[in-house]
């Protein structure tokens, strides 16, 4: 049986490796809602992917900060 310290490591590598699988995702599908909205409401600058991409990766470098917020903290507690 695996000891709860080996359990918490392998717990906090797998929160570091689906980190960038977040950000991907979260960046990937703003930048499809802009093109949508692109689409749908037809603009020449291609505005709405911009926007929604910058948006996106606002919103995934706060995920971040607040994910190793969270295993720091843990980290800290042992």
């Amino acid at each position: 049986m695996e000891s709860p310290q080996k359990k918490k490591q392998r717990n906090k590598w797998l929160a570091l490796i689906n980190i960038p699988i977040q950000m991907g995702i979260i960046v990937f599908l703003s930048a499809k809602l802009g093109q949508w909205l692109d689409y749908k409401f037809i603009n020449k600058h291609n505005i709405y992917v911009k926007i929604l991409t910058i948006v996106g990766v606002i919103i995934a470098f706060y995920n971040i900060a607040r994910q190793l917020k969270e295993i720091n903290k843990s980290e800290e507690e042992k």
